[in-house]
């Protein structure tokens, strides 16, 4: 099971499409959206989905303040956790242990059973700390992909953009997929 997490980062869209790939895949999710990440779904994707229509995009939801939910256990068997978008208050909880929601808390189980994490940081400009943050993380075993999309496949719309940051999270998970263009020597 791949567990998604969204926060209160601008960019909540890089969630709702990987949930989408992963569906379309048959790869079985289950899905945590913060407090924060509420608000921003209904700023940033008021048109085009609720929040039901999110969730029901995940084989599972958790709450995220469920502190004594099944998934908060190391016994709980999941792959990978990917937060995305990863707020810098998220990204600053999980790098010091501060286990304050089940998000920073599966966090926690992943960094502590060497499971895969992977964080798509979605701030700029960034402070000193935001960046020993993510180096903290990184150096436990954490990986950091920033949303930073990418020029080279020619992007014609912004499906095309958030598809490559969809496409570089499945690559990291070792998950084949299609979701853009790849680099080819003109």
């Amino acid at each position: 099971m791949i567990l998604i997490a969204i926060t209160g980062a601008s960019g909540v869209i890089y969630g709702v499409e990987l949930l989408k790939a992963l569906k379309e895949l048959n790869i079985e999710t289950g899905l945590l959206i913060s407090d924060p990440a509420k608000i921003v779904i209904k700023y940033e994707l008021e048109e085009a989905y609720d929040l039901e229509e999110i969730k029901s995009l995940a084989d599972h939801y958790f709450d995220a303040n469920e502190i004594d939910s099944s998934v908060n256990s190391g016994s709980f068997k999941f792959d990978s956790l990917v937060i995305i978008p990863c707020s810098m208050k998220t990204a600053s909880a999980i790098a010091n242990g501060y286990a304050s929601n089940t998000i920073s808390r599966v966090a926690d189980v992943a960094l502590k059973e060497r499971r895969n994490l992977v964080l798509v940081p979605r701030e700029t400009p960034l402070r000193d700390v935001h960046l020993e943050n993510m180096l903290r993380i990184s150096k436990e075993g954490g990986i950091i992909l920033p949303a930073m999309p990418a020029f080279y496949h020619d992007p014609k719309s912004i499906s095309d953009m958030t598809d490559f940051i969809v496409g570089k999270v499945l690559d990291v998970l070792k998950i084949d997929n299609e979701m853009f263009k790849r680099w080819e020597k003109p």
